[in-house]
């Protein structure tokens, strides 16, 4: 197991940082700072944009977090910050910054959010970035081909796959990627030093076996104290969302 993981499975993670909407939104710098203030680890989301900068936020379509029409990766870091998340005063938080909050504090689980075949571009812009972080983190992406990018670039670093039962939930996507997603068949490709699978669906055959060969369990998205308990017995690193885990 790398060093690196070692020292990440020591500490919970809030997903898309401490929010609380609607007065706290999700991947905000305030919702990172709750997280940090409590010592907790953050989940967030980062994407490459139209004139290559790095913003952080969670959906490809603007509309569900900002009430606008259109694609973030459509946009320029200009446009980008003239949005406002969730009926707030609060921008759209480049990755820059959320790094500087974070950079000798508490751990970073970054997902990388590719569009449009744009995986190689958005991992190579975020491996140049953090190879001069001084802080804790590890990468993770649904998109395999995200986590074999960042195996080529960056061996060293602790890298994670994203699944969960994409029969259940992947709305959408074809038949030929539900069944290569929902069991991570390219595992044995990428070698990913973790399987984050959502809780509910943490029983797949497959993710077992990846855990058996090595993998550390990760789970998302805890949203209540039972889970966040069972998580903590079973030594599962638990990526949790809008309430206090330890209250």
């Amino acid at each position: 197991m790398k060093k690196d993981l070692l020292e990440l499975q020591k500490y919970i993670y809030a997903h898309r940082g401490y929010h609380d909407k609607p007065v706290v939104p999700e991947n905000s710098i305030p919702a990172f700072k709750r997280a940090i203030d409590r010592g907790w680890g953050a989940e967030l989301d980062v994407h490459i944009i139209k004139d290559g900068s790095l913003v952080v936020f969670h959906d490809s379509d603007l509309k569900r977090c900002t009430g606008e029409e259109g694609i973030l990766e459509n946009l320029t870091l200009d446009e980008v910050k003239r949005l406002r998340l969730e009926g707030t005063d609060e921008c759209i938080p480049t990755f820059d910054e959320v790094l500087e909050l974070f950079e000798n504090t508490t751990p970073l689980i970054i997902e990388l959010k590719n569009y449009g075949g744009n995986h190689r571009a958005l991992t190579e812009a975020v491996v140049k970035r953090l190879k001069t972080y001084k802080g804790l983190y590890c990468i993770e992406s649904f998109d395999p081909r995200v986590v074999k990018d960042y195996k080529e670039l960056s061996p060293e670093t602790v890298r994670g796959q994203l699944s969960c039962n994409f029969f259940k939930d992947g709305e959408g996507l074809p038949l030929w990627q539900k069944l290569m997603l929902t069991p991570m068949l390219m595992n044995p490709i990428t070698k990913p030093d973790f399987a984050a699978y959502k809780f509910e669906d943490r029983g797949n055959l497959f993710l077992k076996l990846s855990i058996l060969f090595g993998a550390k369990e990760v789970s998302w998205t805890i949203s209540n104290k039972a889970d966040f308990d069972t998580c903590m017995r079973l030594g599962i690193i638990p990526i949790f969302e809008r309430f206090d885990p330890e209250a």
